[in-house]
């Protein structure tokens, strides 16, 4: 379908990258013909929402770090990406600094001692806020798509909560599971 953007690569966006690759999102655009990329907004401790607070085993008030990014695709803004680390695993770390983090995080949680052993999605749709319409460029009655997806390390123990809100006109969400 023309227009129609397609992620089916998930489990590409938790996996650490080989060294020198680029981050996994400029990869996926790259194959389609784009260019993708991301502009890091803010890097800040904060007590996050209930739900990433709860998803993370945090307690009442404990701090997590976020990372807000704006993905990008050909120039054009796409999504809104929060990721949210416990303190444990980001503080002291590049996860904790303002600055795009070579292979992206995948790549430095795993040589913190993080892999990715389980993920869960959760996929969802709301009216856009005030916020999301302008920096996205929504139209007054569009909606946006939500992503919630925590990343869990072969400890069992979460690594990674993040939310992302993106466009909802012409994406298209794949997903293969094996039963094996």
């Amino acid at each position: 379908m023309a227009g129609e953007w397609t992620s089916s690569q998930s489990a590409s966006y938790v996996k650490p990258r080989e060294p020198g690759r680029g981050d996994a999102w400029a990869e996926e655009a790259g194959r389609a013909g784009k260019t993708g990329t991301h502009r890091l907004a803010e890097v800040t401790e904060c007590v996050p929402p209930e739900l990433v607070a709860a998803a993370l085993r945090l307690e009442p008030g404990d701090l997590a770090v976020v990372r807000r990014r704006v993905v990008e695709l050909d120039g054009l803004p796409i999504e809104l990406a929060d990721s949210y680390y416990p303190l444990r695993i980001a503080q002291g770390t590049a996860l904790a600094e303002h600055r795009k983090i070579p292979g992206g995080a995948p790549t430095l949680l795993s040589d913190l001692g993080h892999t990715a052993a389980e993920v869960q999605e959760d996929v969802s749709c709301r009216e856009a806020t005030d916020v999301e319409r302008a920096t996205l460029n929504l139209g007054a009655d569009e909606w946006v798509l939500l992503l919630a997806r925590l990343t869990i390390d072969q400890a069992g123990l979460p690594m990674e909560a993040m939310l992302m809100t993106m466009k909802a006109q012409g994406r298209h969400l794949h997903y293969r599971m094996r039963t094996t």
